[in-house]
């Protein structure tokens, strides 16, 4: 697991700090939506040629780990 989240690299300096594929310009949210889209992984990985298949699994894991939450709180504004 690990390992797959390590592909998963936060630097200010790419694409203003959002989460990226290896400190590659591909955002992590653009993989997730080509996902929700429909686009299936041999399509995504034809489209951008330097992604390899454990970068879309560790942008999945990455979302999952995310959605993992202790408690919700409403906030008021």
């Amino acid at each position: 697991m690990n390992v797959l989240l390590s592909r998963i690299t936060i630097n200010p300096a790419v694409c203003h700090g959002k989460p990226t594929i290896r400190n590659k310009r591909y955002p992590v949210e653009l993989i997730l939506d080509l996902l929700a889209a429909g686009s299936t992984h041999q399509e995504i990985l034809e489209d951008y040629p330097s992604l390899e298949n454990d970068d879309i699994l560790a942008c999945l894991m990455y979302a999952a780990k995310l959605s993992k939450v202790k408690n919700i709180q409403k906030v008021l504004a």
